[in-house]
């Protein structure tokens, strides 16, 4: 990735680091959820993001108040709980010149808000949707969540009895078209996914594991600190480069999968320890369920269509924003109705 905008003192539009920043969390100190922000500035920056054009959409936890932390001159909007896929859809169907940033969590995607996060998978909106999963409920003091893995153990010490719902499983499924996994500590896995995610046309979901230091980081608990270290399974590590800069990638032939985007902006998928093709959908969730049998936390791009139709262009609506057009443009007249309904007749 050409970097050299990224370490100047401004971005590739001309605005500073401090443009990026937000309130200051008012989280528990070490959560995972702290580093997600600080890696979403770092990637929103470099990117090169107008923050007028960034609409920050969440629910409600711990999780849904990190849009507060990050870009304080963007639009925000806190959700009803479980609620945000419908505002985001909102959001992106008035204005299409908007990057939706929906952030969640495992409570509020995969429990109350699991039919809402359903349906927009299998529309395809084109917005990036982070779930900061931290497999309880940490404002409910730590409770298990739907994501929490068959077997973890809570710190008072109850054992989970119930198959998780893997979020990225049910991505695939359902019809994201770019589905990602990776953990809050890794910087510098998921700085270049979100770039990949924001610039991906359709609905790209990462999950991102992030521990939750109150209540979740113990022995026992799947989505601990030392747990996911210990047991983390890398797919590969990964490029960003934006369409914007000259593509400089250096690695040997058969060593790395390069992912056009309709922008002309580019993942490179580097190999690890096995071929992977992040664009083989079934092959994506057969390597999910044999990570599960193992007990490994698979990281990565999982699965990407670059080509996907969005949900705005399949129902042809136009590239001008509804948020700007006059009530002439956007109310059907009296005669073209009549027309409208005798179709029907």
């Amino acid at each position: 990735m050409d970097t050299s905008s990224a370490k100047s003192n401004v971005n590739l539009i001309g605005l500073t680091r401090d443009v990026y920043k937000g309130s200051p969390s008012t989280l528990c100190a070490g959560c995972g959820h702290n580093s997600i922000t600080n890696h979403l500035m770092k990637a929103l920056f470099e990117f090169g993001v107008e923050p007028h054009l960034l609409a920050k959409m969440s629910g409600i936890g711990c999780s849904s108040k990190t849009p507060a932390y990050f870009v304080d001159r963007a639009h925000g909007y806190n959700g009803v709980h479980g609620r945000m896929p419908s505002a985001a859809t909102g959001a992106k169907l008035a204005n299409r010149d908007l990057l939706v940033l929906g952030i969640s969590g495992d409570g509020d995607t995969a429990s109350i808000g699991l039919g809402q996060y359903a349906h927009l998978l299998r529309r395809n909106l084109d917005c990036t949707y982070i779930i900061e999963d931290n497999g309880c409920y940490g404002l409910t003091k730590g409770q298990f969540s739907a994501t929490a893995d068959l077997g973890s153990v809570l710190k008072r010490g109850q054992v989970n009895e119930f198959e998780t719902i893997d979020v990225c499983g049910m991505a695939i499924e359902l019809g994201a078209t770019f589905v990602a996994r990776s953990f809050s500590g890794d910087g510098k896995q998921l700085v270049p996914l979100l770039q990949a995610a924001f610039s991906h046309r359709g609905t790209a979901v990462l999950d991102v594991i992030s521990p939750c230091v109150t209540f979740n980081d113990h022995e026992g608990s799947t989505k601990s600190y030392a747990y996911v270290k210990e047991h983390d399974f890398l797919l590969h590590t990964a490029d960003y480069i934006t369409a914007r800069a000259e593509i400089t990638v250096d690695y040997e032939p058969g060593t790395a999968q390069d992912i056009t985007f309709d922008d002309g902006s580019h993942v490179v998928l580097r190999k690890l320890e096995r071929e992977y093709d992040a664009t083989h959908r079934i092959g994506a969730l057969s390597v999910l369920h044999e990570a599960r049998k193992r007990g490994e936390l698979v990281t990565g791009l999982l699965y990407v269509d670059p080509h996907a139709t969005d949900l705005c262009t399949r129902e042809h609506m136009p590239e001008a924003p509804l948020a700007r057009m006059g009530e002439d443009e956007l109310r059907i007249g009296r005669e073209d109705w009549a027309q409208l309904m005798a179709s029907f007749a």
